[in-house]
This record gives structure tokens, sequence and C-alpha cells, in this order.
């Protein structure tokens, strides 16, 4: 058996709900040479444990008795949200090792499964052998720790190019750093070949490379090509319906095209298969709330302030949600109770505006309730106030309508909440997919439906109006027109191609330098503001990806920021990666 030397140093995290199991493991820890063993009774104290304090090394049990939260869970989420370091060991404990475990294990690139009744020299040699991997692939791991994207990406490769011992696992990995690195097409041919690789090693046709379909699906996504991806994913489905994550892509991919109701289906197929994540819970809770199924996203919300109040994956825009829910029921004790949670996330975030706007929404409700709609008024005339704000977003806007609409007697003149929405409706409604959220979010109600609608249709029609000009010899006047009614209403889109009017156009425009940078610097400040639907992929996080972290997730090219983001220090800090051009073989 090999010996690890340095496992006396090492920090080990064990989970388990049974109390005599755990003791027993524990001790096994110890006597293996385990130099810190830590326990957790319930993968909700695991998570925090984990979100606070790193681990050399976490063994948790699969299955834990009246939950339906399974160890799985607890991996799967921690390695999306990148709060589980790449040199950390994670062994599964499983009752017996089935097929679909063993199948479940390898697409989330478990480091080992160990299954009971097992004894200590059982558990030594998993150990080892985990940690001898992670020795093997140290100068990679140590790369993506330290945030060098390229440098892990150019060793990765080498090794899968050369077959070197773990080449599918850096193969894999390789694919990942391409998608963060914007190289989807180079991801897909990479993944193509790992699943190629893969069924020709077992002989078969069909099963077992889920995460490497996935991959070439979320390559399309990556590039823009949302309808290639959303029948790959769909093929998928049919072959393996039981991939979460797969679930999950449909669901961003039907949210893309505004088909919110089937989005939905999704997002409640992949929570059904994993009813312990939380931000699948989330995630479904906020999309139910937008569709009008009231009782559907309270189970989910609820669900998951239940699940993860104090985990840091637990979103805070939960508890709005379900206030506004429990407003329409008139259920003043459960507004109280969200706005007291609110409360306490405040004290533990104090510097979050984003907070602060819900302590002041849900505080509005529950004055509402408590007093009378009135009451809610400078509550609410101070969030309105704040719609032209660098930092105020579509999430904020979506919140801001979805509060309006509930107190819209606190306005002391009806034309006052018209006008609110216009304002919304001037800076966010700038595609048909947003237009939707905000429609969404307003409950769909008259006037703000028709507002929004109208103001979606006044943008499009500015920017196709401006464009025909400068086509027409009259370029200066299309883009000054596109600023000064961007820089009115911090309008991105029509921000954008003012700018881009204004650089293409330079030579036949004096002040074409100073009105670009004017441009320019708005899109900076307030760009952010529209590029995620509130409560639906906040987290960025890519369904199926082997998150890492220090790493950014790919999101696809139409949703790119506006401004580029260099993920490490220009050419000198590291090579620049090769291209991808792997041989049949590999």
């Amino acid at each position: 058996m090999l010996i690890d030397k340095d496992l006396h140093r090492a920090r080990a995290l064990l989970v388990e709900g049974n109390a005599l199991l755990r003791s027993v493991t524990a001790t096994q820890l110890r006597d293996v040479g385990v130099g810190h063993v830590s326990t957790a009774p319930r993968l909700r104290d695991a998570r925090l444990l984990l979100e606070r304090e790193p681990f050399d090394i976490v063994v948790c049990s699969r299955d834990f008795e009246d939950s339906e939260e399974s160890g799985q869970d607890l991996l799967d989420e921690l390695r999306r949200e990148r709060m589980l370091s790449p040199s950390t060991v994670f062994l599964m404990v499983v009752e017996q090792a089935t097929y679909h475990q063993v199948v479940e294990a390898a697409e989330a690139a478990l480091d080992a499964i160990l299954v009971r009744p097992y004894n200590a020299v059982a558990l030594a040699q998993r150990l080892n052998e985990a940690r001898l991997r992670k020795r093997e692939l140290a100068d990679i791991l140590r790369a993506l720790d330290e945030g060098e994207t390229e440098v892990a990406l150019v060793r990765a490769i080498k090794r899968f190019s050369d077959k070197a011992p773990y080449w599918v696992y850096c193969g894999r990995l390789a694919a990942e750093l391409m998608l963060t690195l914007k190289r989807p097409d180079d991801a897909a041919t990479l993944f193509g070949k790992l699943a190629a690789a893969k069924l020709a090693s077992r002989g078969d046709t069909s099963k077992g490379v889920g995460w490497a379909r996935l991959g070439i699906a979320r390559a399309r996504f990556t590039a823009g090509e949302v309808g290639p991806a959303k029948r790959l994913v769909q093929e998928l489905l049919a072959d393996e319906p039981d991939l979460a994550d797969a679930h999950d892509l449909l669901g961003r991919i039907l949210v893309e095209q505004c088909e919110f109701d089937l989005a939905l289906e999704q997002y409640l197929a992949a929570t059904r298969l994993t009813p312990g994540c939380l931000l699948r819970q989330q995630h479904t809770g906020a999309l139910a709330f937008y569709q009008g199924q009231t009782a559907l996203a309270l189970a989910h919300l609820e669900r998951a302030t239940s699940l993860g109040f104090k985990s840091n994956l637990f979103d805070s825009l939960t508890l709005l949600l379900t206030a506004l829910l429990r407003h329409d029921e008139r259920d003043g004790p459960a507004v109280a109770t969200a706005r007291d949670l609110l409360r306490r996330l405040h004290q533990r975030y104090p510097g979050s505006p984003r907070i602060e706007r819900f302590v002041a929404c849900v505080g509005a409700l529950h004055k509402s309730l408590l007093e009378s709609p009135a009451a809610a008024g400078p509550a609410l005339a101070g969030l309105a106030a704040q719609v032209l704000d660098d930092d105020f977003d579509l999430e904020a806007a979506a919140m801001l309508l979805a509060l309006a609409q509930r107190l819209v007697a606190a306005f002391e003149n009806p034309l006052d909440y018209e006008r609110l929405v216009q304002r919304i409706g001037g800076r966010f409604a700038v595609s048909k997919a947003m237009t939707e959220v905000l429609v969404a979010a307003s409950g769909r109600s008259h006037p703000a439906s028709g507002i929004l609608q109208t103001c979606h249709a006044e943008i499009t029609t500015h920017a196709e109006h401006a464009m025909e000009h400068a086509l027409r010899g009259a370029a200066e006047a299309a883009a000054r027109s596109l600023l000064t009614r961007g820089e009115a209403t911090r309008n991105v889109r029509l921000l954008e191609l003012a700018r881009s009017l204004l650089r293409r156009h330079a030579a036949l425009i004096p002040d074409a330098p100073t009105l670009a940078e004017r441009a320019a610097d708005l899109v900076r400040r307030c760009g952010h503001a529209v590029n995620h639907i509130a409560g639906i992929q906040r987290s960025g996080r890519a369904p199926g990806a082997m998150h890492l972290r220090g790493v950014a997730a790919e999101r696809p090219a139409a949703a790119a920021p506006a401004a580029p983001v260099r993920l490490i220090a220009p050419a000198e800090a590291a090579p620049t990666p090769p291209a991808f051009t792997a041989s049949a073989e590999s």
C-alpha cells in the first residue's frame, strides 16, 4: 500500500448522520494518520463548515435517514459554486456501488467511492490513491487555485495529449477551461473526443458519457448557437432523463427563448432529481413566482430558506419573493418573519445595497398590512428614486414593479405609478426576454403590461430609425440622438449603438472620441445592470460544468458583459494556450 507521508498534516471533515458510524469512522481516520478530524451530522452543517474553512479531505455519506438531501447534492452544489478547492479529496460512502452510482460519481469527477462495510485498511487505500492523483496533478491544481487559468490549460492539454496518467480527467478539465476562455469550438471538439474515447473503451453507444455530451451542448450555447444547443440537450435527455444538469441547461435555454412555462418544467425536473439542492430550489421558486404559480413558488422558496438560510449559497431574494406572496395572502406574521430574516442577513452583509433594497421592500409590505398602503408611501418613493442609479439592475427593477403593483394605493397620484413603470421600461425593456420578465413581475396587470411593451417597441423603433439615418449619411445626428436618449434613460442598448456609430463614423464627427467616451463611461457604470434575470441564473454557474475555484463560468455570447474582463495578467504571466488539435486516437 502507498504511504502518504503528509497525511498527518491533513484536515478532514466527516459528514455522517448515524452517530455510531460517525464515531467509528472518525476513529478510523485518526488511526490511518489523519491529523485533524472534524465531524458534521447533517449536510447543512457540512455546507457551512466547508464554506468557512478549508479541508484537505471530505468523507461524506451519500444517504441520510429522514432527509431528501444526499451527499451527491452537497458535492454537486459546492463544485458548481466553486466552494471546494480542486486539491480537496472527496470520498463518498455508499451502502452499495450500483452502476448508476458509479456513473454518477464519474460524471461528478468524484475522487473515490467507499462501500460499506469497510475497514481502516480500505479507507487508507482509497485516501492514498486519491491523494496520489492530487499530487500527480499538483501543478495544474495549484495554477487553478492561484487563478492562473491559461497556465492550467496548457498543462492539462499536455497531459491529455501525452495520455499521461489521469489524461481523461485532464481532458475534461481542459475543455472546461476552454469554455471560460471563450474558446467554445475548441471545447466542443475536445468534449467530442472524450465522449468517443469513453464509448470506445466500453463498447457502449449511448449511456455513461452524459457529462461530455452536455459539454458539447454547453459549448454551442456559449458560442451563441442556441438552436443547436437545444437540440443536443434534448437528445441527451431522451437517452438520460435523470441527468439533472441537462434539465438545468435546457431550462436556461428556454428562458433565453422566453418560453418560461417550459423552462419551469425543466427546473422542476431538476429539483425533483436533487431535492436537497439549495440553488435549484431557489431558481424553481423564482421562476414559479414570475409565472404566477403562488403555491408552487412558496413551496420551493420556503424549502430553500429551510435548507440553507445560513449558507453563503442562500440568495436573499428568496425572502423578498416569499414576503410578496405572503402579502398577497394578507399573512402579516409571515411577512414579518421574512423581514426579520432579511435584517439578519443585512447585519451579516452590512454593505450590500441589494439587501438594503430588499429590507426596504419587505418593510413597506409589512407596514401596508399593519397600517395601510398609504403608510408605505415614503419607502416606495425612496426606492422609486433609485431607478437611474448605476447599481439599480434588472432584478431591482422587477422587484420594484412587483412591490408597486401591490401598493398602487400608496401613490398619491395614480399617474405617479404609470410614470414609475415608464422609467423602468425606458431603461430595461431592451429585449423581448427582459420585457417579459418585467411584465411578469408586474403581475401582468393593466396598465403596467401595456406601458412596458410600448417602451420596448419605442426603444426598438428609435434604434432602427437611428441606424437608417446613419446609412443615409446622417451618422452624427443619429449618434447624438441615441446618446441623448441613452443618457436620459440609462438604456444600455441605445448607449452601445451610439458608441458603435461614433467609432464607425469618427472621421465625419468632430467630437466623436469625446462623445464615444461619454457613452462608454455610462456603459461601464451601469452595463452590468442587465446581465441577469432576477432569481434565475444569477449565480453564473454552468449546468454540468466541472467548476473550479478561481475560474469564471462561461456564459452565452448574447449575454457577454459590456466590457471584457481579463482573467489573468497579460502574456508575460503565462504562455499562450495552443489551439486544440487532438488526433482521432486522443
